[in-house]
């Protein structure tokens, strides 16, 4: 079974690899198939919402959005940040919402070389109707679960999310203030 690939249920749970990376965490070994299931369907809610929103928005544009949604104005270093790619790439991704009228650059008055990044009101526009949908999304499988197992899920996702949020915000320099809902559609 590929553990990425097929449905988790399918077999006993047994300790495998992942694409050639082992499981082991500092605790031990932990099987994370169905973690790795569950982030297939939430990938999938993820590219649907996109893809019935602007289908010419790339994940990575759709990324930039978000993260000025949440905390704008953004310069390009703290856009690049948060993406984990470097500044030219920032760039190009900046460059090419700013030509959608998405996104609107702003120089510094005291200093050009500063520029501040913020949504347009497409932009904002845009990343709303996305979240409404994404939402929809993943409540639409959510819903066909048990109220218990809704509950348990929501339970067992707290320490999850508690853990991951390092992976969110990896600099311990200090950040813009973000929307709350950041954390709840997991941007």
């Amino acid at each position: 079974m590929n553990p990425v690939t097929a449905d988790p249920s399918d077999e006993p749970a047994v300790q495998r690899p992942h694409h050639g990376v082992a499981t082991a965490s500092p605790a031990g070994v932990a099987d994370i198939s169905q973690l790795m299931f569950a982030s297939r369907a939430v990938t999938a809610a993820v590219v649907r919402a996109l893809g019935s929103v602007d289908p010419t928005v790339s994940v990575a544009q759709m990324r930039v959005l978000v993260l000025l949604w949440t905390g704008e104005p953004l310069n390009l270093s703290a856009v690049a940040d948060g993406l984990g790619v470097n500044a030219s790439n920032a760039s190009r991704t900046c460059d090419r919402l700013v030509a959608a009228g998405l996104v609107a650059r702003a120089e510094g008055a005291a200093d050009r070389r500063h520029v501040a990044l913020t949504l347009t009101g497409s932009g904002r526009d845009f990343v709303e109707r996305l979240m409404e949908r994404r939402e929809r999304e993943l409540a639409t499988i959510v819903a066909r679960m048990t109220e218990d197992d809704r509950r348990r899920l929501m339970t067992a996702l707290e320490p999850f999310n508690a853990a991951a949020r390092s992976d969110l915000w990896p600099s311990d320099a200090p950040r813009p203030a973000r929307d709350p809902r950041l954390l709840e559609w997991g941007i």
